[in-house]
């Protein structure tokens, strides 16, 4: 599934346990939305892991989407995991604090995530 625009796009694959997104582009008050629909669309699984490495940019309204999908998340049982975030993006995620409440990894061309690596490090 792909949603989005020119300046972004989103594409979702679903296995058993996992749902992966993977955000394209720059999230901001005019794309938030379409990420926001991917998030919300995801099926129920254990994991949604949303890969950002494709972000270049990571605005206020990006941050509150990411942060209302967690709590939407884990209401149902889940957990949302951010992965390989592009510098600037995990630089926001630092100065906002949502590292902190956000599993942020790097996937370490490790499929399953299993041997993923923190990221995001407390500073």
């Amino acid at each position: 599934m792909r949603e989005g625009g020119d300046r972004f796009h989103v594409a979702t694959s679903v296995s058993d346990h996992v749902v992966d997104v993977r955000a394209v582009g720059e999230i901001d008050i005019a794309t938030v939305g379409a990420l926001r629909a991917a998030l919300w669309a995801a099926p129920a699984r254990p994991v949604l892991r949303l890969d950002l490495s494709g972000v270049r940019l990571l605005s206020a309204a990006g941050v509150r989407a990411l942060v209302a999908a967690h709590l939407r998340v884990r209401a149902r049982g889940g957990e949302l995991v951010l992965v390989d975030p592009d510098p600037v993006v995990a630089r926001v995620l630092r100065a906002t604090g949502l590292h902190r409440v956000l599993p942020v990894r790097e996937s370490a061309h490790d499929p399953a995530g299993d041997s993923a690596r923190e990221l995001c490090a407390a500073a």
